[in-house]
């Protein structure tokens, strides 16, 4: 009797354990295949992938191969964080779409074609930068980041605040001063006033920019045209502009200069790059670009 007494006492202590577990609320990361579904905007098509061939994709998609193999690894981890932030709020039958709207996807036979006769190279050279960092993630108190990253900065990176609106402190400004060595880093492209005017739907007569405001990273947060009130975000859209860091002067036509690439937010790509040049490694370029975070398994 005293042994089934101890029996049930211990069955029934188990029992607790096991509903306390799920009182803590535990991510549930991915199947037991470790697989994430995801959907081409183009063809409407779903599929599911293995996790690591699909991060392969989005680094052969997002990241130029001539990079430096720090720098592949860390957009590696970037790129799997983000798909695992992801896989876990996402409400839909699939996880992830293929192209910028999430991030870029391309398929071995879009890599074949984009890098040719390196093909075999460069594909090599990203699966190892894929599987030497296999399953490594950044997380902050806890909870897998939302690493957002971008081509080039304007010499430093922008707090998320101003420009999706969220508030991350691991997604503040920093330096990226590397940015200002590389080709590219500043733009100047001349439109017509006609094409300007139609583009932000304002009067052509008299071309009038004032208040301008911009962030402490010098990118312009918003700024009126002709009376008409608009936020950097959107001149930069409306404009096809390369990134919000824009300067506009009116002459016979508009000549608009900007510096750096993309929205400014999380890891700046070709400054991953020139940190790598400079010998720094792929957590130590993270550690940089994402503030108190740590690098653990899934």
């Amino acid at each position: 009797m005293k042994n089934r007494n101890l029996i049930i006492a211990v069955i029934f202590l188990s029992v607790i354990a096991i509903l306390s577990s799920f009182d803590k609320k535990e991510t549930v990361f991915l199947n037991e295949e470790k697989t994430v579904t995801i959907k081409n905007n183009e063809t409407k098509e779903e599929k599911n992938l293995e996790l690591e061939e699909y991060i392969i994709g989005v680094v052969a998609g997002e990241m130029p191969a001539s990079f430096e193999i720090e720098a592949l690894k860390a957009q590696a981890i970037a790129a799997r964080s983000y798909a695992m932030n992801k896989i876990n709020t996402s409400n839909e039958t699939y996880d992830l779409v293929t192209d910028v709207t999430n991030q870029v996807y391309i398929t071995t036979d879009e890599m074949k074609n984009k890098w040719q006769s390196e093909y075999d190279y460069y594909y090599e050279k990203i699966k190892n930068a894929v599987l030497e960092t296999q399953g490594l993630v950044m997380k902050y108190n806890d909870e897998i980041i939302s690493a957002y990253y971008f081509a080039m900065s304007n010499g430093s990176t922008e707090d998320v605040s101003l420009v999706f609106g969220e508030s991350k402190d691991y997604l503040q400004s920093v330096d990226s001063s590397w940015d200002e060595n590389v080709k590219n880093f500043t733009v100047e492209t001349n439109i017509t006033k006609e094409e300007f005017c139609k583009k932000l739907d304002i009067s052509c007569d008299d071309i009038i920019i004032k208040d301008i405001k911009r962030s402490e990273t010098n990118r312009v947060n918003e700024i009126t045209i002709n009376n008409k009130k608009f936020k950097g975000t959107e001149v930069r859209s409306l404009l096809n502009l390369r990134s919000t860091d824009f300067d506009i002067e009116i002459n016979e036509s508009i000549k608009i200069t900007t510096k750096g690439y993309g929205h400014g937010v999380g890891m700046s790509q070709y400054g991953a790059n020139e940190m790598a040049k400079n010998g720094s490694t792929y957590e130590e370029i993270l550690k940089h670009y994402y503030n108190n975070i740590e690098i653990s398994k899934i």
